[in-house]
């Protein structure tokens, strides 16, 4: 588990790598043998794209009074931009074929990288067990509809749960680790699936509505925006839809370390991000138009949809499409980063599979529904480490692509030998941590500060785009960097 392939280290006269940094599920993928493809990549965003909580947020703008044409526009704008930073993230993970917490240690040092590593866990382990919780509300309604007796059981509380509501939990919490614990290849392929599931779903949620709106929808509300306001909302949701990736911007290297070409990795975002978006927008704008103009409200999510569903069949499908895609978001989103954080962590100990349990575990015990209904654990705490998200990519992607050119030294990421490239000062690189913290200060201002609330909606790039140019100011740039594969220590792809 802890060793390389001995021929390989022989053959290319390596240092020595450290089993305080190397595994097989930290080592780079080899080459030969990658699995995911364009349509791999296309899947992830097939279903992240479409999670109940992007609906929610564009559901939110036509209620801020955005119309159809403004909607699409600032989503337009947003997937653009993304597109263009998804492409930057996932190269490297390509490149080098390593996961998130290893490409860290190349701005952050060898054990300097335990810093981006944990705060990406832990905002995923947080939101992993939060959205366990939300897709367990949505069996508790299909369970209900299917045998209404279940609802007396629905009644009680154990630790703010109900008995219903502990068993669904606990059954999807099962469910995610059960496909978690057969490692990525297993989440290649529940997402594969669970694509085209869902986009059929919405489409199909989004033609009834249509026709029970008459074949007429609404383009906007009463209260539409106008002038100035309307294009300060139309760019701070476009600049907010890159925001709510921004944890993945950081960590896509973790899928696309496994990814066969750079070309695959353009097409599946292409296909994915600006044309799987603009269907969304155009979802949006037909399930909340449809709606205003049969009774003049304005729907919150695509379940509250679901649940006015007459027929009992229908409601059952689309319920169950509702679940499998909480559950593919979920894997993607929230559960693999704090997988490879905590492998990060103990190397020696933890492999794939087990650190999958632990990170289950943390997010059953830390009982998320408790966290999701009290304001200040989402608005502080969660809040609070994901305006750190800005800064880590601005450090990482200033180091990678401006400074070093993408030039890498793989094997030396997995040593700790005190000549090595990423060992900067007892494993850790001081100017990259103190551009780090300069962003992050900025940004906890912009979050927290109510005089710098103009600013929210834009406080990644702000973040980004500053710790980037401190950490350009202050780089050692008399250093000189060298390519050099890891394929002699690399592992087949699929373990």
């Amino acid at each position: 588990m802890h060793a390389p392939p001995s021929h390989g280290l022989a053959s290319a006269n390596l240092p020595p790598t450290s089993p305080q940094l190397y595994n097989q599920d930290l080592a780079p993928t080899q080459t030969a043998g990658r699995r995911w493809t364009a349509y791999s990549i296309f899947t992830l965003w097939a279903n992240d794209v479409h999670s109940l909580g992007n609906y929610g947020f564009a559901l939110g703008l036509f209620a801020l009074g955005l119309g159809g044409w403004q909607i699409l526009l600032a989503l337009g704008i947003g997937a653009i931009l993304l597109f263009a930073l998804l492409n930057f993230s996932g190269f490297m993970g390509h490149k080098t074929g390593v996961p998130f917490p290893v490409m860290s240690r190349i701005a952050f040092g060898i054990h300097g990288a335990q810093i981006p590593a944990l705060i990406r866990g832990a905002v995923a382990i947080a939101w992993f067990g939060i959205q366990t919780y939300l897709a367990s509300l949505v069996l508790r309604v299909l369970l209900i509809a299917l045998v209404p007796s279940l609802k007396e059981m629905d009644t009680n509380s154990i630790l703010g749960l109900s008995s219903l509501g502990w068993i669904t939990f606990i059954g999807l919490w099962i469910i995610q680790v059960f496909i978690v614990s057969y490692g990525m290849d297993m989440i290649r392929k529940y997402e594969a699936f669970a694509g085209p599931v869902i986009l059929v779903t919405m489409v199909s949620l989004a033609v009834w509505m249509f026709f029970q709106a008459g074949s007429s929808i609404s383009w906007s509300t009463d209260n539409a925006l106008q002038g100035g306001d309307m294009w300060r909302e139309i760019f701070g949701a476009g600049a907010l839809w890159v925001s709510i990736y921004a944890t993945f911007v950081l960590n896509f290297c973790d899928f696309t370390r496994s990814s066969k070409t750079r070309k695959s990795i353009v097409k599946g975002n292409f296909w994915g991000i600006p044309i799987n978006t603009l269907l969304f927008g155009g979802i949006v704008v037909v399930l909340a138009g449809a709606q205003y103009r049969i009774n003049g409200q304005i729907i919150a999510s695509p379940s509250d949809i679901v649940e006015t569903i007459p027929n009992t069949f229908l409601l059952v499908m689309a319920a169950l499409a509702l679940l499998i895609l909480t559950v593919a978001v979920n894997l993607m989103a929230n559960f693999v980063a704090p997988i490879y954080a905590l492998t990060n962590l103990f190397p020696k100990r933890l492999n794939f599979r087990r650190a999958g349990l632990i990170s289950a575990l943390i997010g059953l015990v830390i009982l998320p529904w408790n966290l999701y209904n009290n304001p200040a654990v989402i608005v502080y705490f969660l809040g609070g480490l994901g305006a750190l998200l800005g800064p880590l990519f601005g450090v990482i992607m200033a180091d990678y692509w401006l400074i070093r050119k993408a030039k890498v030294n793989v094997p030396e990421l997995y040593t700790e030998v005190k000549d090595g490239a990423y060992f900067y000062k007892n494993g850790f690189n001081p100017r990259a941590i103190i551009a780090f913290a300069v962003a992050a200060t900025i940004s906890l201002l912009i979050a927290f500060v109510p005089a710098l609330a103009a600013l929210s909606s834009f406080s990644w790039f702000f973040a980004a785009g500053i710790a980037a140019i401190v950490y350009l100011a202050i780089a050692d740039r008399n250093r000189t960097f060298h390519d050099v594969s890891g394929e002699p220590i690399a592992v087949p792809s699929v373990h």
